[in-house]
């Protein structure tokens, strides 16, 4: 009884390697680490707060716009290489009713114009239910 199921379990465990988890992110060596000075106090001019939920929203909706394993397809132009960086884009979350945070996704204005036309069409907004932890409805 034992040994069918051991054989089950060990035919499903390469099927775990199909779903990967996320990179973690890359940290300094201890050396550059260790030339970081922290100020007392950050400032306050030019910084941002972000409620947990927004930015749960947030990364919700950008993992849904741009995964973060997505990678440009072979041949793409130096435009669509920079159209796969999340740092191109812009993001606006705005409170709505009931729990709901709307998110635009846009590129940010210069990013990956490249001397070409400007980038109009790789934009979404996002209804998250920032209760549930679910995108409610996408328009692009």
């Amino acid at each position: 009884m034992k040994r069918p199921l051991l054989l089950l379990l060990c035919a499903l465990l390469p099927a775990c390697a199909l779903f990967p988890r996320p990179p973690r992110p890359v940290h300094a060596p201890p050396q550059e680490a260790a030339a970081v000075t922290f100020p007392i106090d950050l400032p306050t001019e030019g910084s941002l707060s972000i409620s947990g939920p927004t930015l749960a929203a947030i990364q919700l909706a950008l993992e849904d716009f741009l995964p973060w394993d997505t990678q440009p397809h072979e041949g793409a132009t130096p435009r669509e290489v920079c159209l796969y960086k999340r740092e191109s884009y812009d993001v606006i979350a705005s409170p709505g009713a009931e729990g709901v945070i709307y998110v635009e996704i846009f590129p940010r204005t210069g990013a990956c114009e490249l001397g070409g036309p400007p980038v109009m069409d790789f934009s979404a907004i996002y209804a998250i239910d920032s209760k549930g932890g679910r995108i409610l409805a996408v328009r692009r």
